[in-house]
């Protein structure tokens, strides 16, 4: 592993030190030099410098970089408008990018970012770039914990009982251009997107069994009644 910058910036002020208190011990600017493994100008250059500016002139002096422009307590108040959601700064669709990351700073801070730079910020908040999950906003949450904790092992039972086959079946529409895209959100936390979901272009009835047999029925219009029927013979085959 190789050593963080410190530590190489450790090693560099005692080289220098040493060499400064070999010098005033009377040793020659060559056996120094052999001593500590550097040139004979490298030597040269700190006997000078220490000359002038004492043992202080020979010291690593920290670089700490450019000041951040956003304080701790910024970025904690960040944090908390993201959690807001995208549409609630006007954006269309509940996803977040660099961009719209940089247009709140701006606007709640009054801070300049690069999208560059805002990503740098948002990995320190431990946000990612995330596919988000796709439901629909007619989705009963609790009527699916109600069927799932009632209804789906009776029916098992029955199914077992009267020697049946379970089929799952649901209609869909496939769309000629996917709704897919990226949003940053904090690591592990995969947001999910509530969108009307219609049966527009091509439509499709499929059905899975528990063995993972799946059976389809696919048509250019929107299904009615007759497809249904003509599904089920079908699966009845």
């Amino acid at each position: 592993m190789a050593p963080d910058q410190s530590s190489v910036d450790d090693c560099r002020e005692w080289r220098r030190l040493r060499g400064w208190e070999l010098g005033e011990q009377g040793w020659s600017v060559h056996l120094i030099a052999k001593a500590l493994g550097v040139s004979p100008a490298a030597v040269s250059q700190w006997l000078s410098r220490g000359r002038v500016g004492g043992k202080d002139a020979l010291r690593s002096h920290r670089h700490h970089g450019a000041q951040a422009r956003l304080s701790a307590v910024q970025i904690h108040l960040l944090v908390d408008y993201l959690w807001h959601g995208a549409e609630a700064y006007g954006f269309y669709g509940e996803v977040w990018t660099c961009d719209r990351v940089a247009e709140v700073i701006h606007k709640e801070f009054g801070v300049h970012y690069h999208r560059s730079q805002v990503s740098r910020i948002l990995k320190r908040m431990g946000w990612t770039p995330q596919i988000p999950i796709t439901r629909a906003i007619q989705r009963d949450e609790v009527a699916i914990a109600r069927w799932q904790q009632a209804v789906w092992p009776e029916l098992l039972q029955r199914a077992k009982r009267e020697d049946r086959t379970v089929v799952f079946e649901d209609e869909s529409g496939i769309y000629l251009t996917p709704g897919v895209v990226r949003t940053y959100a904090p690591r592990g936390l995969s947001p999910v997107l509530h969108e009307w979901q219609t049966r527009d272009h091509l439509s499709v009835m499929g059905g899975v069994t528990l063995e993972g047999n799946v059976y389809t029925l696919v048509r250019q219009a929107s299904l009615n009644g007759l497809h249904s029927i003509a599904f089920l013979k079908h699966l009845l085959k």
